[in-house]
């Protein structure tokens, strides 16, 4: 297998954008639950097409995962810290899809639809059930709160390998080279 130093390009991109959409996505859901003035209204019109674009672009990016190689994590880790990452990255993966599928399907047995502007609407994933979004609507909270504490431990990560370790990891997703 083909060595490289760096993720490819659109694979940077796709994970700095998706940085900025989640945590952006993550406020904006507690805004949404904290706030019962006439910005609830405003920042359900961005949650949803925003959680939509979440969902396409973890698709877009597994695949990106699968059609490049990627760097391989260092030899001076230990075995059970690579598997520790392998392993955290498929979580990541699984959470990315699972969140903004999660809602729609809570969505969708609520009756809301899922609207993107310009007269796009999804359809519904779930037939309507109140026993459904009963289950789902708390399901949804969980997965986010679950999503930011395990976006804070992948950024924990990140810090210690550009900080203390500086053996590279980050500067693989960065696309700095060496100093």
């Amino acid at each position: 297998m083909k060595h490289v130093e760096y993720f490819h390009p659109a694979m940077r991109f796709l994970h700095w954008l998706m940085v900025a959409a989640i945590l952006t996505m993550l406020f904006i859901g507690i805004a949404m639950v904290a706030s019962v003035s006439s910005l609830h209204s405003l920042l359900v019109a961005i949650h949803k097409p925003l959680g939509v674009m979440i969902l396409v672009l973890v698709v877009v990016r597994l695949w990106l995962r699968f059609a490049t190689v990627t760097p391989a994590l260092p030899a001076s880790l230990p075995a059970w810290q690579r598997g520790v990452a392998h392993l955290s990255h498929w979580i990541l993966y699984l959470m990315m899809l699972a969140q903004p599928l999660i809602g729609w399907a809570m969505l969708s047995a609520a009756g809301y639809p899922v609207t993107l502007g310009a007269g796009i609407v999804l359809p519904p994933v779930v037939p309507v059930n109140n026993d459904w979004y009963a289950l789902l609507r708390p399901l949804h909270t969980w997965f986010a709160l679950a999503l930011f504490a395990t976006v804070m431990l992948h950024l924990a990560a990140a810090l210690l390998h550009a900080f203390v370790l500086r053996d590279g990891v980050f500067r693989s997703m960065t696309g700095m080279r060496k100093p």
